[in-house]
């Protein structure tokens, strides 16, 4: 598994892959008869995870998509495909913690005008910082998801029920990504002259800055990197 390092400056770093790990979707089991049974079984952590990584699936198919085969697609399909591929932007901040709670081994990319023994200190950094971030708001959203479950008595999906399930999801598998990597992953890393040249374009409009980002991308074989290097720059002060 491959990350780099990102400057956002002198001292901000954000860690991004592009891999992808999405598991194969079994069949979908059926559903017991009787009301609260079936609303059991649809909030069971099996099959929310199984719809949970079939959004995730279908949002990496929609990004791979080629925007001109949408040109071509009705407006309420457009729409979707724009929904989707807000998804897996959302998505990419979180893809190298959930990666990570299925690797043995990684490899880290790092600017060359920074030491191997600082890159090192930021990744664990940030990955203690995700660990405790992800860990507390699984605790805050398991118990909302609870007691959305009230919810049940409103006709209709309990929407609610699910964001909240879903989240939980969310921040269990970044949990164990944070936690596998801190702990387990054996890491390996590289000094890199294209990381280091994003260091000064944090700062500067996106506009001006959009090619020599992409340029940067285009040699570390990263297709959407351009893309979230725009999006998160905005946090940067």
């Amino acid at each position: 598994m491959d990350v780099f390092l990102v400057p956002l400056g002198a001292d901000e770093y954000e860690p991004y892959t592009e891999e992808t790990d999405i598991e194969e979707e079994p069949e979908d089991e059926p559903l017991p008869s009787g009301f609260f049974a079936r609303w059991r079984a649809r909030l069971s952590p099996s099959r929310l995870k199984l719809q949970f990584t079939r959004m995730l699936a279908a949002a990496e198919r929609e990004r791979r998509r080629d925007a001109a085969s949408r040109t071509n697609d009705g407006w309420m399909a457009r729409m979707k495909s724009r929904g989707m591929r807000w998804v897996a932007e959302a998505i990419a901040e979180q893809r190298l913690l959930w990666n990570l709670r299925r690797v043995d081994e990684a490899h880290l990319a790092y600017p060359d005008d920074m030491r191997e023994e600082a890159a090192v200190a930021v990744l664990r950094k940030q990955l203690a910082g995700d660990f405790d971030k992800h860990r507390f708001w699984l605790a805050v959203d398991s118990v909302l998801m609870v007691v959305s479950g009230a919810l049940i008595l409103v006709p209709g999906p309990n929407v609610v029920g699910y964001y909240f399930a879903f989240r939980v999801i969310g921040h269990y598998f970044s949990v164990r990504g944070a936690r596998n990597g801190l702990n387990c992953v054996k890491w390996t890393y590289t000094p890199s002259p294209p990381l280091t040249e994003l260091r000064p374009l944090a700062s500067v409009d996106p506009a001006a800055r959009l090619e020599q980002v992409e340029q940067v991308a285009a040699r570390l074989n990263l297709d959407h990197f351009a893309t979230f290097f725009q999006r998160i720059s905005v946090r940067t002060p």
